[in-house]
């Protein structure tokens, strides 16, 4: 679309992941991927709301650290059993980096494999949202209940 301003929309961006074969010491850390989790936030140029963490026993135990920022948020959980965590990174906004934060992640976790995803979480303009339209002939019309 012509014209579009950035602020005329919300940016949502959204990269997650799987990381497997990770160093079982790491992944039952928790005060380590507390900190992790809050460093990966201020690379990324998120505002730090709150950060909690808990640790789980037994099978399947490990640990999950969530991060509440200004931007939507990030969240990190560890099986330590399978030696794999999880990593989910949203933010709103155009001032924010996913990416950085999942690679400060990635780097400090050190798995041997792993997988990443990405997805625009993008509102559309303001102007679509208002029902107003600047569609050509040749452009497709999405129309949702």
């Amino acid at each position: 679309m012509t014209g579009e301003r950035l602020e005329d929309r919300i940016v949502g961006r959204h990269v997650y992941g799987n990381l497997y074969d990770i160093d079982p010491e790491i992944l039952v850390d928790e005060e380590k991927l507390k900190n992790i989790v809050v460093e990966a936030a201020r690379l990324a140029n998120m505002t730090l709301v709150d950060v909690r963490s808990w640790r789980f026993g037994g099978l399947k135990g490990g640990v999950s650290v969530i991060a509440l920022v200004l931007e939507s948020h990030i969240a990190l959980h560890t099986w330590v059993e399978y030696q794999y965590a999880t990593i989910d990174i949203y933010t709103c906004g155009a001032k924010s980096n996913p990416w950085k934060a999942f690679n400060y992640i990635l780097e400090k976790l050190k798995p041997k494999d792993y997988t990443v995803n990405y997805a625009d979480r993008s509102s559309r303009p303001r102007s679509s949202v208002r029902g107003e339209t600047s569609l050509s002939s040749a452009e497709t019309q999405v129309i949702t209940a």
